[in-house]
């Protein structure tokens, strides 16, 4: 049985392509697809949505090139190797969820003035954060922002609109999370 797309493109390895879909019976849990891995997630509270919007708890139905990843200095376990443009997570990193600011869906330094997500986190989920091409390259204010693939809260609790995998399967998708790789998250 067929579940997601073979990944062939021109010039383009299958192993480029990360597939994410709804997981049956469950609009905020999905199985993300790798290669030969097949991977339980996180999805937002919301479920999937095409027509995404800042607060609204959903995944966006996209397909997103893999943009850079953060990560705090020190790491307990393995360190992942991802060939991603990688920075360490300092103390004063944020990310602007605020539409109607200049900086909306953009990196900041903290303290801000207006709304912004804190990078690093005390509770893990930010150990290791991959930045999706949603609503950054091509900004619309209220499109959404901040949409990550990040460690996933315990019994892969709903996100906010993210992709969350247990840290265990994030170390088995490193080797797919570089340059040029998509997340295609399908309806």
């Amino acid at each position: 049985m067929r579940v997601f797309p073979e990944g062939r493109g021109r010039n383009r390895p299958k192993s480029d392509r990360i597939f994410v879909r709804a997981a049956p019976g469950n609009r905020s849990r999905g199985i993300l697809q790798a290669g030969p891995l097949r991977l339980r997630c996180a999805l937002g509270r919301s479920g999937l949505s095409s027509r995404k919007r800042e607060g609204d708890g959903a995944t966006p139905i996209a397909s997103m090139p893999l943009l850079s990843a953060y990560r705090p200095p020190r790491l307990a376990g393995p360190r992942p190797p991802i060939l991603l443009p990688t920075r360490s997570t300092r103390g004063r990193d944020g990310w602007c969820d605020a539409p109607r600011h200049a900086s909306y869906n953009r990196p900041v330094a903290l303290p801000f003035p207006a709304s912004a997500e804190t990078m690093r986190r005390p509770d893990r989920l930010y150990d290791l954060v991959v930045v999706l091409d949603w609503n950054v390259a091509s900004r619309r204010r209220f499109r959404g922002s901040a949409i990550f693939l990040h460690v996933a809260r315990e019994g892969l609790a709903p996100t906010e609109g993210c992709v969350a995998l247990h840290p265990r399967d994030l170390l088995r998708l490193a080797p797919f999370l570089r340059p040029g790789a998509r997340m295609r998250v399908l309806p």
